[in-house]
């Protein structure tokens, strides 16, 4: 009997029912299917959507537009699952069941904010300029 491989990331599964999940709250949301001031105020963006290994379980990290308010956003998403996972089963028919909603803030835009940051920084361009760093190519 063949050992079965541990895999490390998400398995294809998980990342395609993700996108579908990803791309069909963006249209509820985008669209105020769900009827919310706070939702209707905010332009929300959802770049990613993770999914358990059951299927069963989705966690979907939004931002809205600029980082405004989010924990407002993230609040009011939270409360407004039970109607967000209906309008998802309507969006997504050829699923056997629609997936529990968890939102989570979207920290990937401050991570590349920071590490732009850390690039710019006047340690760093000195260490770019500095001799050391140069690679002697001249013995090729």
């Amino acid at each position: 009997m063949a050992k079965r491989q541990e895999t490390k990331g998400p398995t294809q599964r998980q990342l395609r029912v993700g996108e579908i999940i990803r791309h069909a709250l963006s249209q509820i949301i985008s669209r105020h299917e769900v009827d919310d001031p706070v939702l209707s105020k905010h332009v929300i963006t959802v770049p990613e959507v993770r999914m358990s290994p059951d299927l069963k379980i989705a966690t979907c990290y939004v931002m809205p537009l600029g980082g405004k308010d989010i924990d407002l956003v993230v609040a009011t998403l939270e409360r407004s699952k039970k109607p967000l996972r209906l309008a998802i089963a309507k969006h997504v028919r050829d699923m056997k069941f629609c997936p529990e909603l968890r939102f989570r803030r979207d920290e990937s835009f401050d991570e590349a904010a920071r590490i732009d940051a850390l690039l710019n920084s006047d340690e760093v361009r000195r260490d770019m300029l500095s001799p050391k760093t140069m690679i002697d190519t001249s013995n090729d």
